[in-house]
């Protein structure tokens, strides 16, 4: 198989890339490694597991924008056989203050990416969307909710599934512009065939992870605690996620890819039975690491779901899939591998 991985420097795509790398198959990872600079960051990010992913000489690279269309067509005219899109600009604040620059890179790159392996492609391949629960919006918020010590709960229901509302309501520019790449992808399927799994992901986390404030909670607390850095925790910090280890979810995408399904749509993350608050994870890795967070509290964000919780009943049902990695499993790996890395952070 040959694969194209879009994004392919970042988190999700380096641990794609490296999943299909080990079953032999010829991985091209895209990445314009602008990633460092969308955040501000003075040390290389992307650029660690675009060097790390060299290790593999069935992994050829390619740095270059998926707006650029010559670059996708000599791709797509080689021939590729599945497309994992992971390239993205992922920050809300970054759309917020930049939603040009976030329409062009999230809606008319992923417009773009389809439209090349449309026109160009020698065969028919599998299109796979890395899409968000922000595409729900602000009508995640109308479900009522209990106020507990630490945490919020969802009243009356487990999770929020593939048919809640995805209109008429509020979803930042960002949440707009991956919603708009996310209709495409599904109207790529059913207008011209070609088989395309869009996954709405929750909270996504794992090893070679380089977090900010603005994207990558998980890490970004982990890194902060290590580096004895302040976080800001924006609202009360009850709010609530489910969450799910990075390679848990490659394997969903494989499950997708050797499926007999033509196009499907997806809530993916940890589900109901692996959520956590900000507090309670604070506490966690307070006492995994025996260091105190020093915390500071902001307003709350604009559309900021108090609590998202991905059904994950249709994945599992439709891909025979389920997590295998636990909450305690997966921060420990990211913690160890943080300690070893702690020199690559500012």
């Amino acid at each position: 198989m040959r694969i194209l991985i879009t994004g392919g420097a970042g988190m999700v795509g380096s641990h794609a890339a490296v999943y299909y790398a080990r079953k032999k198959c010829k991985v091209i990872v895209l990445d314009n490694l602008m990633r460092s600079k969308l955040f501000g960051y003075s040390r290389k990010s992307v650029e660690y597991n675009w060097r790390y992913l060299k290790t593999f000489k069935n992994v050829e690279h390619v740095r270059s924008d998926i707006r650029n269309r010559y670059i996708l067509k000599k791709i797509f005219k080689e021939g590729i056989d599945l497309v994992i899109h992971a390239a993205a600009q992922p920050g809300v604040g970054f759309s917020i203050n930049n939603p040009e620059e976030d329409y062009s890179i999230n809606a008319y790159g992923t417009f773009n990416l389809l439209e090349s392996m449309r026109l160009f492609s020698k065969k028919p391949g599998i299109f796979i969307y890395c899409s968000t629960n922000k595409v729900y919006g602000e009508n995640v918020s109308k479900i009522q909710l209990y106020e507990r010590k630490k945490r919020y709960i969802f009243k009356g229901v487990k999770g929020v599934s593939e048919t809640m509302g995805i209109d008429l309501t509020g979803h930042t520019p960002y949440g707009a512009s991956k919603y708009t790449g996310d209709l495409y992808a599904q109207e790529h399927a059913h207008m011209y065939g070609i088989k395309t799994g869009v996954f709405r992901m929750s909270c996504i986390y794992g090893t070679r992870q380089f977090g900010f404030e603005d994207q990558g909670w998980i890490a970004h607390f982990i890194i902060s605690n290590l580096k004895d850095k302040p976080v800001t925790i924006f609202g009360n910090g009850k709010q609530v996620r489910d969450v799910l280890y990075v390679e848990d979810l490659i394997k969903a995408f494989h499950a997708f890819a050797k499926s007999e399904l033509k196009s499907g749509v997806f809530n993916i993350g940890g589900g109901p039975n692996n959520t956590i608050s900000l507090l309670e994870f604070i506490d966690i890795v307070e006492k995994k690491t025996g260091k105190p967070m020093d915390l500071n509290f902001g307003e709350w964000r604009p559309s900021d779901q108090k609590v998202y919780i991905s059904d994950v009943s249709k994945v599992t049902k439709a891909l025979k899939w389920h997590t295998k990695i636990s909450v305690k499993e997966g921060v420990d790996k990211l913690i160890k591998w943080t300690r070893d890395n702690l020199h690559f952070f500012n």
